[in-house]
């Protein structure tokens, strides 16, 4: 099949084209699928986006009697490092403090929780096209 030039410039163009889905959408798109990616692993979700006056946390679920909380982070490039790499460490300490409160509210302050990353690549169409999962990563 012959393509004309406008054709092909087209295509090209819509390659290289970036995303315009919002960082909203796009995190949306990436919890969406962490979650499924998850529960296909065989994690119990029990939360999502779960606020208190302290912060959030994206995701709160159970695996072998563990209670795990998990970052999910995104990146579309690692050029200025993984997703996994832009938890600092005042973000960890604030996914600990409300880690904390989501224990006291439910209850569960003798269980063992752990601390999960989920690092998603997004392609430049916005989808997700790798999961990196870092059990216990903090």
């Amino acid at each position: 099949m012959i393509r004309s030039r406008d054709q092909q410039e087209q295509k090209i163009s819509n390659k290289q084209a970036p995303s315009v889905l919002s960082k909203v959408d796009l995190g949306k798109i990436g919890e969406d699928a962490a979650v499924t990616w998850l529960q296909a692993k065989g994690m119990l979700v029990l939360a999502r986006n779960y606020r208190c006056r302290i912060g959030e946390i994206d995701i709160v679920g159970e695996m072998d009697g563990i209670l795990v909380v998990v970052e999910v982070r995104g990146r579309s490039s690692d050029l200025w490092g993984t997703a996994a790499e832009s938890i600092s460490y005042k973000k960890r300490k604030k996914i600990r403090q409300v880690a904390s409160v989501y224990l006291g509210q439910h209850d569960q302050t003798d269980r063992i929780c752990r601390f999960d990353v989920l690092s998603l690549r997004y392609s430049p169409a916005g989808n997700v096209e790798e999961i990196d999962w870092i059990p216990d990563a903090f």
